[in-house]
């Protein structure tokens, strides 16, 4: 028993060492999101649109009239199925990976991502939420603009596609599938209006984008082998290949009853 205890332990020890090292020391291996400044226009016309309804009348009345559109046609879903669907794309993501087929990431580069995405976009809604007081649609709360529950799914499913559209486009338009589900079932279950979606799914696109631009350039400021390449950036291409050529052994040795040392060097 305690050898299997001991060797339980010994396995822990060891994941949670390579894990360090795999963060720690590990050169830049994330791809740095080139984006063009073309995609960052769609949720910011977004967000724009959402704070806009604040002050044109002619938003808010289609605020209501999709708010009377969507009661007189609705399908009756007692069960609140967003508070899942979600998160399908981030679930989706990982168990695809578990099944072979990988994103453009590595588990830790890619899960630092969604946390600094989420960490971004919780920030946002929670503060605009307070600051705007917004009354929702069947006047529960003041907590309506923007949809968090959106906000999330649509972050949920950009990441989706940055880390697997590269593998298939597909896979971003079932995340985008779930995010706009997601929507449509917070404006039919009366607990946003129509711009509190439009917003919050702005606001999860833009906190995914932002975070996939950030997180490389934190790790390379943070982590070993981000600051050796940092380090070595201006030193010539030649003179680096050089320097990464260059070895030394040194080894005991015996001989004749002489005990002594080879020391050897790879210029």
């Amino acid at each position: 028993m305690n050898a299997n205890a001991q060797q339980a332990d010994t396995t822990k020890k060891d994941i949670v060492d390579t894990l360090k090292k795999d963060l720690l020391t590990a050169p830049d291996t994330v791809p740095h999101l080139k984006t063009k400044k073309w995609t960052l226009i769609p949720p910011a016309v977004m967000i724009g649109y959402g704070v806009t309804s604040f002050y044109a009348p002619a938003l808010r009345r289609a605020d209501r009239y999709i708010y009377r559109e969507a009661k007189e046609h609705n399908p009756r879903l007692s069960y609140h199925f967003e508070n899942y669907i979600q998160y399908a794309p981030v679930i989706l993501t990982y168990g695809l990976n578990l099944v072979g087929v990988h994103g453009k990431n590595t588990f830790i580069d890619r899960t630092f991502s969604y946390v600094l995405s989420q960490a971004m976009l919780e920030l946002t809604t929670f503060s605009v939420k307070r600051f705007t007081h917004r009354t929702r649609p069947d006047g529960s709360d003041r907590y309506s603009f923007p949809s968090g529950h959106t906000g999330n799914a649509f972050a949920g499913a950009e990441f989706m596609s940055q880390e697997l559209s590269g593998v298939s486009p597909v896979y971003g338009v079932i995340g985008y599938t779930f995010a706009t589900a997601t929507g449509v079932m917070r404006i039919y279950h009366e607990d946003h209006w129509l711009s509190d979606v439009i917003a919050g799914a702005g606001c999860g696109i833009l906190a995914t984008k932002g975070a996939y631009l950030l997180y490389p350039i934190i790790r390379n400021h943070l982590t070993k082998g981000g600051r050796e390449k940092e380090k070595n950036k201006d030193i010539p291409q030649e003179l680096q290949k050089k320097k990464e050529q260059k070895s030394t052994i040194l080894l005991p040795s015996y001989s004749g009853g002489v005990l002594g040392m080879h020391f050897a060097m790879q210029l």
